[in-house]
């Protein structure tokens, strides 16, 4: 059988070609916010849709597109889901230790006010799990941590959703940029520069997001110095890490400046209405059934050793993750551990636009070195440390994958439809459409990394898909190349909030499985919100209006 190479409007009409191509997206996004169907019926569905668009619409054979389905379902099994699995019971494992209530009082003893919180737990912790570990730990364990502390579940959601947000390029060691640079050529030192500036302008906007989220117009009246604080630090801290110090440990060094920054802030100011919104939060849990409540009692009297039992586990999940990815010899021989499978009957047999054998036919077993077994390493740990015995740690473990029984359908088939879509030339076709704007695709290129991330549910895949296609289009239009290649990515992280693999992580955490719908339709708004912004950013950075912003 001669290998597939797909072609570019297999239709023959550009228009025709790209409606069919967006026949999936359209499925499980119409599915997901307007018909309201469960996540993995809406998956499977787009699944579907993908295959048929695939054989009917880009002559993929039949064989090589349900291959390339198996494979990015397997992808979603490990290391996505077995990251979830491990993230929530690993959190399990602190509940039943009996440490819900001093974690509680151990936030309370730096503020009390739920909203400074959020601020601290979504976005400085989470950032420091993005730029760690990445692939929904971020969102899984920060998600059921302000839950810890009384928050609704769709609020926790949203808020640690939106929070992602702003480390997401600079993620897992900052491995969408390296990829961005491999597959366009540039410097990926460059292209960091460039995202380190454009993301610390998300890092000062989202604090005051995450304030409305959490409490409206009175969160960001009487909370407003705390956002601004936290916020300005990480930015600040962000554009000099990225443009002078080191791009893999932007957002390392960038998260724990900005944690420190509100913990001095709340050595010497207090917030109003603190009991205020205790009682507002409070009266949303119990309505949507939550068993944990805020109140305004704090323990001040809690010992340094509770204190310090209370937040062992995230400590170790720090010290585990740096560890593994920042000491090199550790890291090599972790991953010289990995299993790279060519998967069978696929590799070779599928070329990309180039003619070159596709390189999202090899499938890579991280058994070892993946984010998910150091969790379950941390969990271990977790469990010994606090003297929880195996066969309740067992029973939790089981506990916890039988209700991930629909997570695991929901994320194998989304990302079976990325494999599909990007194998079968779909998702370049969308790309390329959009990419014919001209001059005008500075304005446009961060929609092509939103596409992206909200098909994969990955910033690094979506590089990996358009940044070569980004820097083409600045060669062959004028425009800065690595601007451009950098748009990919920072547009992606706004596509995080769409993104079904996302929001089924997130909703499994939570406890919210089959409203993924409600998610969507919550996060979509902030979504689109935050791409105009980017789009915008970088549409003016390609003019002299803010060209002062780039290196």
């Amino acid at each position: 059988m001669n290998p597939f190479r797909p072609e570019l409007y297999p239709l023959g009409s550009i228009w025709l070609s790209v409606l069919v191509a967006l026949l999936p997206l359209l499925v499980i996004f119409l599915g997901l916010g307007v018909l309201k169907w469960k996540a993995h019926v809406a998956g499977l569905a787009a699944v579907a849709t993908a295959l048929a668009t695939a054989a009917l619409g880009f002559k993929m054979p039949v064989g090589l597109a349900a291959l390339s389905a198996t494979e990015g379902f397997v992808f979603g099994l490990f290391p996505i889901v077995w990251i979830v699995l491990m993230a929530i019971w690993f959190y399990q494992i602190t509940v039943v230790s009996g440490r819900f209530e001093d974690l509680r009082a151990t936030f309370n003893l730096i503020s009390d006010d739920p909203r400074v919180t959020a601020l601290l737990v979504a976005f400085c912790f989470g950032g420091l799990l993005e730029a760690l570990a990445g692939f929904g730990a971020p969102v899984a364990i920060t998600g059921v941590m302000l839950l810890a502390v009384g928050f609704p579940k769709i609020k926790a959601a949203i808020a640690v959703m939106v929070a992602n947000t702003a480390p997401v390029a600079f993620g897992a060691v900052a491995i969408p940029i390296i990829t961005a640079g491999k597959v366009s050529g540039i410097p990926y030192e460059e292209i960091g520069a460039i995202a380190g500036r454009q993301t610390a302008v998300l890092a000062l906007v989202v604090p005051f997001v995450l304030l409305w989220i959490v409490d409206g117009v009175k969160g960001l009246k009487q909370v407003w110095p705390a956002a601004l604080s936290i916020g300005g630090a990480f930015a600040a801290a962000k554009w000099i890490t990225s443009n002078y110090i080191s791009v893999e440990l932007t957002d390392v060094i960038a998260s724990l400046v900005g944690m420190a920054a509100g913990v001095i802030l709340m050595r010497f100011w207090k917030p109003k209405g603190t009991a205020e919104a205790q009682e507002r939060l409070a009266a949303e849990s119990a309505a949507e059934g939550g068993n944990i409540v805020l109140d305004r009692s704090v323990d001040d009297h809690i010992s340094g050793n509770r204190i310090a039992m209370a937040l062992l586990p995230y400590i170790l999940v720090v010290a585990v993750f740096s560890i593994a990815n920042l000491v090199a010899p550790l890291k090599r021989a972790l991953t010289s551990t990995d299993v790279v499978v060519n998967w069978p009957g696929l590799h070779g047999h599928v070329l990309n636009g180039a003619g070159k054998v596709h390189s999202s036919t090899v499938y890579t077993f991280q058994w070892l070195s993946g984010a998910g077994t150091l969790l379950l390493l941390v969990g271990i740990l977790t469990a010994i440390i606090y003297k929880v015995s195996f066969a309740d740690a067992l029973k939790e473990f089981t506990s916890t994958a039988y209700k991930l029984r629909f997570t695991v359908l929901t994320i194998g088939s989304v990302v079976a439809l990325a494999y599909v879509m990007n194998l079968s030339g779909q998702t370049t076709t969308i790309g390329t459409w959009i990419a014919g704007a001209g001059s005008a695709f500075a304005f446009l290129s961060p929609v092509l990394g939103w596409i992206g991330v909200a098909v994969t549910g990955s910033d690094t895949s979506a590089n990996a898909l358009f940044c070569g296609l980004q820097a083409t289009v600045g060669h062959e239009t004028g425009l800065n190349p690595t601007l451009l290649a950098t748009a990919n990515t920072t547009g992606g992280v706004a596509g995080k909030l769409v993104s079904p693999q996302n929001i089924a992580i997130v909703a499994t955490a939570v406890g919210l499985v089959g409203k993924e719908s409600l998610i969507l339709r919550k996060t979509i708004g902030y979504s689109l919100g935050l791409l105009a912004l980017i789009c915008l950013m970088v549409g003016l950075q390609s003019t002299p209006i803010l060209s002062w912003m780039l290196p």
